[in-house]
């Protein structure tokens, strides 16, 4: 049974529809659609889903919240991204690779990547994996295998024969570091993060490492390297401080964002060369920005810090993006392409997920009906496998109204609904 509770105002009509599916199935229900969905009244999820409170204890459970989608996809090991292509496929990195499913979440295959951490695609269909590589190094004449950060590119990775089009490994792709020694364990400590994907067929990518002296003619490991659309490297972001905390900064990057996402297409994709980075530093204050990026005629390329974000206006939310130290060590961030412009953080400490509007305050739109007129918290989680809870969130990715997160200590996939769109 399920236990007795107020449903919220769109859980209601859901739960509601639920039961009608039930009883037209009668001794089919272990069948049917709401199983599905919901488990069997013998299953305790169903009681976890329901459960108040389990969302967030401060959000306006009369409302709206985040509804799991069932089944959980499990069956990884230690999933730490999840993306959802131009090809309306899902994208999984764990400790095998990167694996390829389709919308049902059956497994099409999987392609074995040393290291896999992220996954992205562009509007071409290539598909980005970052990783490791094993790569011999000349140290005084003798050839030395180093382990070190590389971006795979792969070309038809949804077919039974992907092509693997290009590597680009660290430091060898830095124009920065092209008249400059290679490091060593220094350079073998550094790390890939984060990469987003551009409407020109660009990217920018996320690293780290111990190096990180702005007076070198080197650019820093905490970095964001800008590369053209062939794979070349145009330099690095300018004026992210690496070591000082700011709205302007990059102290440890440990995820990477741009504001294009599928299911956008060639006509009408967004033009943004925004990105959202996140910054794992325990220093840091704000560990999630909003870097813009605006064409000057006569200087190229300006890079500013977008200082709206530290408006807070209270009478629209409570909480915010920018609010200092909202987070402990964020993992991933994407942003929905659709009209909601939602963006979505997982915290590998707090094990949770975030979610903020596009003027950065926590919470989503409340329904009409409702007369709110503040945003509803609908950040939810904590330590544990229920389904509101993670182990280690690492991945996080949104298409069609779901949000997908990669919940890397509990091995599975997750996905969510907010309940208004339950109904649509």
């Amino acid at each position: 049974m399920l236990k007795s509770m107020p449903l919220s105002y769109s859980l209601r009509a859901f739960f509601k529809a639920s039961l009608e599916c039930v009883g037209l199935m009668g001794a089919l229900t272990l069948l049917s659609a709401c199983d599905f969905m919901l488990g069997t009244r013998q299953d305790d999820t169903v009681d976890e889903i329901f459960e108040q409170g389990a969302i967030d204890p401060t959000a306006v459970q009369s409302v709206v919240g985040y509804v799991p989608v069932l089944p959980v996809w499990d069956q990884f090991m230690s999933p730490t991204d999840v993306w959802v292509g131009y090809d309306e496929m899902v994208y999984v990195t764990d400790a095998q690779g990167v694996h390829v499913l389709d919308l049902k979440g059956e497994r099409f295959q999987t392609i074995p990547i040393p290291g896999a951490t992220k996954v992205t695609q562009d509007l071409r269909l290539h598909t980005y994996v970052l990783g490791r590589v094993d790569t011999l190094i000349d140290s005084a004449g003798i050839p030395v295998r180093r382990n070190l950060a590389a971006v795979y590119v792969l070309e038809r990775s949804a077919t039974a024969q992907p092509v693997f089009l290009d590597t680009l490994v660290h430091p060898f792709n830095d124009l920065s570091r092209s008249n400059t020694n290679f490091r060593g364990r220094f350079d073998e400590q550094v790390q890939y993060t984060g990469i987003a994907c551009l409407g020109d067929h660009g990217f920018y990518l996320a690293r780290r490492g111990p190096s990180n002296n702005t007076l070198s003619a080197a650019a820093p490991d905490h970095a964001v390297l800008v590369f053209r659309p062939d794979r070349s490297n145009n330099g690095y972001v300018p004026g992210l401080n690496p070591s000082l905390s700011g709205l302007k900064s990059a102290m440890a990057p440990s995820g990477l964002c741009g504001l294009m996402g599928p299911p956008q297409l060639v006509f009408g994709m967004n033009p943004s060369r925004d990105f959202i980075l996140l910054q794992s530093a325990t220093q840091a204050e704000y560990k999630a920005l909003w870097i813009r990026s605006t064409e000057n005629p006569e200087v190229g390329t300006l890079y500013s810090e977008n200082q709206t974000l530290v408006q807070f206006d209270r009478t629209k939310a409570s909480r915010f993006l920018y609010e200092p130290f909202r987070f402990t060590a964020p993992a991933d961030v994407c942003v929905a392409p659709d009209e909601t412009g939602y963006l979505f953080v997982v915290d590998a400490v707090r094990d949770s997920l975030y979610q903020f509007t596009s003027k950065g305050y926590e919470g989503v739109n409340p329904p009409p009906s409702s007369g709110l007129t503040r945003q509803v918290r609908a950040s939810f989680g904590g330590r544990g496998s229920g389904p509101f809870q993670f182990h280690s969130p690492s991945g996080v990715a949104y298409f069609r109204r779901t949000v997908y997160v990669a919940d890397k200590g509990n091995h599975r996939i997750m996905r969510y609904k907010l309940s208004s769109d339950l109904e649509r």
